[in-house]
Protein backbone atom coordinates (compact mmCIF):
# COMPACT_ATOMS: atom_id res chain seq x y z
CA UNK A 1 0.00 0.00 0.00
CA UNK A 2 1.13 3.61 -0.89
CA UNK A 3 2.17 6.00 1.27
CA UNK A 4 -0.43 9.26 1.26
CA UNK A 5 0.38 12.69 1.22
CA UNK A 6 -1.18 15.05 3.04
CA UNK A 7 -1.59 18.62 2.55
CA UNK A 8 -4.15 21.72 3.74
CA UNK A 9 -5.51 23.98 1.63
CA UNK A 10 -7.46 27.26 1.79
CA UNK A 11 -10.40 27.51 0.33
CA UNK A 12 -12.26 30.59 -0.39
CA UNK A 13 -15.65 31.10 -1.66
CA UNK A 14 -15.69 33.82 -4.63
CA UNK A 15 -19.21 34.93 -4.03
CA UNK A 16 -19.61 35.23 -0.38
CA UNK A 17 -15.93 34.87 1.44
CA UNK A 18 -16.70 32.10 3.26
CA UNK A 19 -13.25 30.67 3.99
CA UNK A 20 -11.25 28.05 5.86
CA UNK A 21 -8.84 25.52 5.25
CA UNK A 22 -9.68 21.79 4.10
CA UNK A 23 -7.54 18.62 4.84
CA UNK A 24 -7.02 16.48 2.20
CA UNK A 25 -4.36 13.63 1.18
CA UNK A 26 -3.70 12.14 -2.24
CA UNK A 27 -1.35 8.77 -3.16
CA UNK A 28 2.56 9.27 -3.24
CA UNK A 29 3.53 7.23 -5.76
CA UNK A 30 3.62 8.45 -9.56
CA UNK A 31 3.18 5.08 -10.98
CA UNK A 32 -0.27 5.00 -9.94
CA UNK A 33 -2.79 5.42 -12.89
CA UNK A 34 -4.39 8.09 -10.73
CA UNK A 35 -3.33 9.67 -7.70
CA UNK A 36 -6.71 8.58 -5.09
CA UNK A 37 -7.26 12.56 -4.20
CA UNK A 38 -9.49 12.81 -1.10
CA UNK A 39 -11.01 15.32 1.13
CA UNK A 40 -10.38 14.06 4.77
CA UNK A 41 -12.16 17.63 6.11
CA UNK A 42 -13.99 21.07 4.81
CA UNK A 43 -14.53 23.66 7.22
CA UNK A 44 -17.83 24.83 8.35
CA UNK A 45 -19.99 25.98 5.51
CA UNK A 46 -18.26 24.06 2.67
CA UNK A 47 -19.54 20.71 1.16
CA UNK A 48 -18.02 18.07 -0.98
CA UNK A 49 -20.20 18.66 -4.29
CA UNK A 50 -18.76 16.10 -6.51
CA UNK A 51 -15.81 13.94 -5.64
CA UNK A 52 -13.02 12.92 -7.98
CA UNK A 53 -9.67 11.18 -7.92
CA UNK A 54 -8.09 14.69 -9.32
CA UNK A 55 -8.09 17.70 -7.66
CA UNK A 56 -8.91 19.77 -10.80
CA UNK A 57 -11.90 18.09 -10.85
CA UNK A 58 -13.11 17.90 -7.47
CA UNK A 59 -16.08 20.41 -6.87
CA UNK A 60 -17.16 22.03 -3.77
CA UNK A 61 -20.40 24.14 -2.93
CA UNK A 62 -20.77 26.93 -0.53
CA UNK A 63 -23.77 26.89 1.65
CA UNK A 64 -24.30 29.86 -0.40
CA UNK A 65 -25.21 27.57 -3.20
CA UNK A 66 -22.09 28.51 -5.05
CA UNK A 67 -19.71 25.83 -6.11
CA UNK A 68 -16.41 25.51 -7.55
CA UNK A 69 -12.87 23.77 -8.36
CA UNK A 70 -10.98 22.61 -5.43
CA UNK A 71 -7.57 23.26 -6.87
CA UNK A 72 -8.37 26.43 -8.83
CA UNK A 73 -9.37 28.65 -6.32
CA UNK A 74 -7.09 27.65 -3.15
CA UNK A 75 -3.67 28.50 -2.09
CA UNK A 76 -1.29 26.56 0.14
CA UNK A 77 -1.62 26.64 3.87
CA UNK A 78 1.35 28.65 5.04
CA UNK A 79 3.86 26.82 7.90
Amino acid sequence: MALRDRFSKKLTCPQCGNSGFAEASEIDDSKRKHPGFTVDQLPRGLFMQRASNYQESTVIKCECGRKFPFRSLTEAASG
